[in-house]
């Protein structure tokens, strides 16, 4: 892989990891803006608090070559969850917000880790 697409997938992989942890402890410190929303969805503290968790394990399995799949595959569920509600609740302005961060899955996983076949060992 050249060197400038590696460059640009971590960049990519970071944001996308910054993304989930701030979403993530979003919902884990019950902003009212996060609780009002899982509440019209019908999802508890508990379910948050999961919904949470799964998330930012998510993201940060991103980092690592290994889990990088597994990470993305955690993230898009997350991502799915979010636009399927935001759809049934009509809420159009919350589907437009989540599609692009669900295509950037797509385009970090089609692009592959920047670390894969790395090694320190030669």
């Amino acid at each position: 892989m050249q060197v400038g697409l590696k460059i640009l997938n971590a960049i990519l992989i970071l944001f996308a990891v910054f993304m989930g942890v701030k979403a993530g402890w979003s919902i884990l410190s019950e902003s009212p803006e996060m609780v009002q929303t899982f509440e019209a969805w019908g999802v508890g503290r508990y379910g948050r608090i999961l919904f949470a968790v799964v998330g930012i394990i998510g993201a940060i399995l991103l980092l690592h070559p290994k889990t990088y799949v597994f990470g993305n595959f955690l993230v898009l569920a997350v991502i799915l969850f979010l636009i399927v509600n935001y759809v049934h609740l009509h809420d159009w302005k919350g589907v437009g917000i989540e599609f692009p961060f669900f295509l950037l899955q797509f385009v970090i996983l089609y692009i592959e880790h920047p670390l894969q076949g790395f090694s320190f060992v030669s």
